[in-house]
C-alpha cells in the first residue's frame, strides 16, 4: 500500500499539469506558421501563408537560418522554397527552416 499512494499521487499530479503543458506547447507552436518565400529585401521577409495570405517580418540578425539541414543566410532563401517561420514575442523573426520541393 506504501508504495502505491506515493504513485498514485503522482499519477493525479500528472493528470493535474497536462493541461498547462499543452498550453505552453501550443504557445510555442503559435509563434511558428509554415509558408512559401515571396522575397527577401535586406533584413526584411515576405511570404505567403498556407492559405496565401502574404505576410512581411523583420529577422533578427542573429535568427538562425537553415535550409535543407544546413546552416545558411537569408540572401540563401528564394522564391518559392518552403519555410517554417518562428517569431518572438515582438513578432520579429527568430528562425527560419527552409527547404527545396
Amino acid at each position: 500500500m506504501r508504495r502505491i499512494l506515493p504513485l498514485f499521487a503522482l499519477a493525479v499530479l500528472m493528470y493535474a499539469f497536462s493541461p498547462v503543458l499543452a498550453d505552453e506547447e501550443r504557445k510555442a507552436d503559435d509563434k511558428s506558421h509554415n509558408g512559401k518565400v515571396v522575397s527577401v529585401e535586406g533584413n526584411k521577409l515576405t511570404m505567403t501563408d498556407t492559405a496565401g495570405k502574404e505576410h512581411s517580418h523583420t529577422v533578427a540578425a542573429d535568427a538562425k537560418i537553415s535550409c535543407n539541414g544546413k546552416v545558411c543566410k537569408l540572401a540563401d532563401l528564394r522564391k518559392g522554397t518552403l519555410i517554417r517561420v518562428t517569431t518572438n514575442d515582438a513578432k520579429q523573426v527568430v528562425a527560419i527552416v527552409g527547404r527545396t520541393e
